[in-house]
């Protein structure tokens, strides 16, 4: 069952992110076709601002590898809060809903509500840790 649930899931995202990718806008500048795509400007400000962030991390740190594991670490933070309350929101469904009959699927709900718990503590102290071992520690 979440099997199929996870397969249709990834199916939708990935068919919105084609029909979104496909969509561009023609301009015409003095007379010539200019294939102008809003993604790809997106594309590029993402670029940037990531570039942009990446050396504020470098500064701050005063090293390259530093810096760049310090961004990865705010980014697995962030993402790691929605990924984790959707597992944990199906375990719940398993310990709470399905598992009123059946034991095993009890169990099984309350291991994936302990897993994705821990999963999430350890994704929102990890860059705690980096931090002050690195600025703490190194000086």
């Amino acid at each position: 069952m979440l099997k199929k649930v996870v397969i249709i899931a990834i199916i939708l995202i990935i068919a919105l992110g084609y029909t979104s990718m496909i969509s561009e806008v023609y301009a015409t500048v003095t007379g010539e076709e200019i294939l102008q795509s809003t993604q790809a400007t997106e594309l590029v400000e993402m670029k940037e601002s990531t570039k942009d962030k990446i050396d504020e991390y470098i500064e701050k740190y005063g090293s390259t590898p530093y810096g760049i594991a310090a961004y990865i670490l705010n980014a697995v933070r962030i993402y790691s809060i929605p990924f984790c309350f959707i597992g944990i929101a199906i375990g719940s469904i398993y310990q709470y809903v399905i598992g009123i009959r059946k034991l095993d699927v009890r169990d099984r709900g309350f291991k994936l509500i302990i897993t994705f718990v821990t999963i999430l503590l350890i994704c929102q102290v990890l860059p705690l840790i980096f931090a002050i071992v690195v600025n703490g520690w190194r000086g």
